[in-house]
């Protein structure tokens, strides 16, 4: 007989629900599934409209057309992604003679048989590096490339691989910028359904955590991207000023080191360097005093700029940019913050309606 009553309808109840959220769950899968060679274009082209629609509403305001706007937005962001690809290659062509010697004084040069007196002097380090110098001196060009020898199949393979990563890395660029033209076009909507969904999923505080989420991005875009092109302007201008050759290359990598959070010291201590070992003492000395300066600028100026972009504790959206680097790479450095203060905050209202007081 037929099990009847509230039981089997708790029980079809059950078993309908599991099916549900099996279905959902086959579907957001398969759904990320078919997405994912437009995932990374699609988080990045989502943090750049963010970041950036307040600056693109006060565009369309003066040129009184959303066309117009999502044109000029569209062409200053290929332009941040073009310059340094420009200042590279103009940088190679005009130094081709100089490339050139260079390639040659190498292959005719000797090793001296004993490193300069400074090397020796080095800590921990010194003594074992003049031993390195000295077995490879002995032993001439022959015993360079004997050691190099191993390596020099994995440097092909590296190589390969860095070309094959700039050419996807301009296809991601390019599917970048049409979906962010898509975005800026339709941002308003965007922006309603996913307030909506953050509404739907969790009432008020659901929909606050999309704003928070907002603001999170916009706060690390204005204090890590600001801050790196305001260092690598400053840092290129130092070196074209004091005359170290490929000035334009080395902004180019000194921008990439800046948004990565390395900094430009590690480019712009060699530099400083080479104008010492070049007996260039003056210009060697102030390229030193404004590097230090260049240097120390993002702990003033970075912290200023975050803390215009969300209210938000500065440590808490440090430890986002950091961890999130070093978990996701470069596009962690939006989406760790993100995580951090949405957490932060919600654990905050959560734990705040557990400690108010009953009536």
């Amino acid at each position: 007989m037929a099990e009847t009553g509230p039981a089997a309808a708790t029980r079809r109840d059950l078993t309908r629900t599991v099916l549900a959220i099996l279905l959902i769950a086959i579907l957001i899968g398969g759904s990320f599934y078919i997405l994912r060679p437009f995932l990374l274009s699609i988080i990045w082209a989502t943090m750049i409209v963010v970041a950036t629609w307040p600056m693109m509403l006060k565009v369309q305001a003066r040129l009184k057309r959303r066309a117009l706007a999502v044109t000029v937005m569209s062409g200053a962001m290929l332009l941040v992604f073009v310059v340094p690809l420009f200042l590279t290659i103009q940088t190679l062509v005009e130094n081709t003679d100089t490339i050139t010697r260079w390639t040659k004084s190498l292959s005719e040069a000797s090793i001296p048989l004993l490193p300069p007196d400074w090397v020796s002097r080095i800590p921990l380090i010194g003594g074992k590096i003049t031993d390195w110098w000295t077995d490879i001196a002995a032993g001439g060009k022959g015993e360079i490339v004997s050691r190099l020898a191993p390596y020099a199949s994995d440097a092909a393979h590296y190589l390969l691989a860095a070309l094959g990563g700039v050419g996807l890395l301009t296809i991601q660029f390019l599917l970048t910028m049409l979906i962010t033209v898509i975005m800026y076009t339709n941002g308003e909507t965007a922006r309603e359904g996913l307030l909506r969904f953050g509404r739907r999923l969790a009432g008020d505080r659901g929909e606050h955590s999309v704003t928070l989420a907002g603001q999170a991005i916009r706060a690390v875009a204005l204090g890590v991207v600001v801050t790196a092109l305001v260092q690598t302007i400053l840092a290129g201008l130092g070196l074209a000023v004091a005359g170290v050759p490929f000035a334009g290359l080395l902004t180019a990598a000194i921008l990439i080191l800046c948004i990565a959070q390395i900094g430009p010291l590690i480019v712009l201590i060699p530099a400083v360097i080479w104008l010492y070992w070049k007996d260039q003492t003056g210009w060697a000395t102030a390229l030193l005093i404004w590097s230090v300066g260049v240097g120390m600028l993002d702990n003033i100026l970075r912290p200023m700029l975050i803390r215009r972009g969300a209210d938000l504790p500065l440590l808490l959206i440090f430890a986002g940019v950091i961890g999130g680097l070093l978990a996701f790479g470069i596009i962690g450095l939006f989406v760790g913050p993100v995580v951090l203060a949405v957490s932060y905050t919600a654990l905050g209202e959560w734990m705040a309606e557990g400690s108010s007081p009953k009536k």
